[in-house]
């Protein structure tokens, strides 16, 4: 559990993140390199700098939310092995690519006269020439991090649990985030047997789709990756949440053609989140 003052991170909109940590083995010769000379890095220090900077380019003269020239930087996580020590995993930002996939997804939930000013086409174009195509489709066809604002997506409860391996960060007495971790092979075998058991019993219902999707996605990385669910913010909303408690149930209740447990399930689920949906239209 780690004290600090105020964050940065509280002046954002409340994200949550999905990451994948792979071994060092994993990256190539100049990635390792990358990870060697920033190591000592603490994961707090790590994410408070990135919440500066984004607030800084959400603050500029001239509004342009993209990051200019950086290094590609590396989360670092500690995972405990089986005999007891811990041992580090990596995931890159990926910045660039990240900001102009979020880019790209207000184009529909925003007035285009109000997207103008807050990432107007100048802004855009420079960026496209800073990142390039082939670097962007690379990062876009490995990307390690996958972000919600506002929530979690349902499917995300069925891959971490909170009897997985689990940090609590706080910034003086508020809590910050939650991180929830587990090993990609327990994680991909959650999601590969819920989505088999939902093709089975209720194939209509989203949340197949987002199983499936996530299953294709994690089978990308290195088999010996750590994947992470960050709450953030949310955390202090919702925590200590058994959502992924009430997910299994509610699978498992439709396996067994339990139509008032799968219900209740759902709505207890339902319930949890209703403050923090609240909030978002508040917003």
């Amino acid at each position: 559990m780690t004290s600090r003052g105020t964050s940065a991170r509280r002046r954002l909109p409340p994200t949550s993140y999905l990451r994948v940590f792979e071994p060092l083995r994993a990256y190539d010769d100049d990635a390792q390199l990358a990870i060697s000379a920033q190591r000592g890095v603490g994961r707090a220090d790590f994410e408070e700098r990135s919440a500066e900077e984004a607030l800084h380019r959400l603050t500029r003269g001239i509004p342009d939310p993209f990051p200019h020239e950086q290094a590609e930087r590396y989360r670092e996580l500690h995972y405990p092995g089986a005999d007891g020590l811990t041992a580090p995993y990596y995931c890159p930002d990926q910045l660039p690519a990240r900001s102009t996939l979020a880019a790209e997804q207000l184009d529909s939930t925003m007035r285009p006269a109000l997207l103008e000013l807050l990432v107007p086409d100048a802004a855009r174009g420079a960026n496209a020439e800073r990142i390039g195509h082939d670097a962007f489709a690379e990062a876009v066809a490995s990307l390690h991090t996958r972000s919600a604002t506002w929530g979690i997506p349902m499917g995300w409860f069925v891959l971490l649990t909170e009897e997985d391996h689990c940090e609590i960060e706080e910034d003086g007495t508020r809590l910050l985030t939650v991180r929830l971790s587990a090993p990609a092979v327990q994680v991909l075998e959650r999601a590969r047997f819920a989505a088999a058991s939902l093709a089975i019993h209720a194939p209509e219902l989203d949340i197949l789709d987002e199983l499936t999707s996530l299953g294709e996605w994690l089978g990308l990385f290195h088999e010996d990756s750590i994947v992470e669910l960050d709450y953030g913010p949310v955390a202090e909303r919702v925590w200590p949440d058994e959502s992924s408690q009430d997910l299994k149930l509610g699978i498992e209740s439709l396996a067994e053609q339990d139509m008032l447990g799968a219900a209740a399930a759902y709505r207890r689920l339902s319930t949890r989140w209703l403050k923090v949906r609240q909030l978002a239209r508040a917003n």
